[in-house]
């Protein structure tokens, strides 16, 4: 560890310095948390090292109402906007990396996650490249989306992980660049992230929930269980917004 006093960050840390810090919260980032002490392990740093890196990249970090360390570097800087501009590259990128770091192959990976973070779907003609990229990018957005609501439904509150899904705002296949941009996600219950795939359930420009008049027609108990989040604003993310333009997507082409 001594030998990486004074080193500079070479891009590929940084790659992966960032792809922590979109899987952990602000509050956890600290030089005790076991995700930042095996991060310091694989790159030969301290895990203050590590940790000061990452409240360098939350200065930086647009969607975080507070701000860590203020001495973020150029390179810091342009990483970070490397993977803004191009989510599922740099998703898989840092990935990739990380998983060579551990010696292991992104299929190892892939089979390792949950269920919730593995499971996709497959589209016919997907070849198995592809849909190791698909699965491992949609694993990431999983958990990026759910760190940033605290793993609670952002409308009813639920905190049950394996009934929460990260539900894309614009759908999966009309955007292929917002797949795994966590500013395309909401953290959802089975129910209401169905409901919103559907169109029966969208968001106004105040975040509140808007309700289809479709869903009278569907069993009186069901029709209830979605008409009663009607008007409710959602929770708010500790970062990570959602993005103005995907949201009114989703009310102009997806609501019905």
């Amino acid at each position: 560890m001594s030998a990486a006093r004074g080193r500079a960050w070479a891009r590929e840390e940084l790659i992966l310095a960032i792809n922590l810090y979109c899987k952990i919260s602000f509050g956890s980032i600290h030089y005790g948390n076991p995700k930042i002490i095996a991060l310091a392990e694989l790159l030969e740093r301290t895990p203050g090292s590590v940790s000061y890196k990452l409240a360098n990249l939350a200065s930086i970090d647009p969607a975080l109402a507070r701000k860590g360390a203020t001495n973020a570097s150029k390179l810091d800087r342009a990483v970070w906007e490397e993977f803004f501009a191009d989510w599922d590259g740099m998703v898989f990128e840092s990935e990739r990396l990380l998983a060579a770091r551990l010696k292991v192959s992104l299929e190892e990976t892939v089979a390792a996650a949950s269920p919730e973070e593995s499971a996709v779907v497959v589209r016919e003609g997907t070849t198995r490249e592809a849909l190791v990229r698909q699965r491992v990018n949609q694993g990431f957005f999983r958990k990026m989306v759910l760190e940033s609501y605290h793993s609670r439904c952002c409308i009813t509150g639920l905190a049950v992980p394996s009934l929460l899904n990260a539900s894309h705002i614009v759908p999966w296949a009309a955007r292929p660049e917002a797949r795994t941009d966590p500013r395309n996600g909401l953290c959802l219950n089975a129910l209401h992230d169905r409901a919103f795939d559907r169109g029966l359930i969208t968001l106004d420009e105040a975040s509140r929930v808007v309700v289809s008049s479709e869903v009278m027609a569907l069993p009186r108990a069901d029709a209830e269980a979605i008409q009663e989040v009607a008007g409710k604003p959602i929770v708010a993310p500790h970062r990570f917004l959602p993005d103005p333009e995907y949201v009114a997507y989703h009310r102009e082409h997806v609501f019905r």
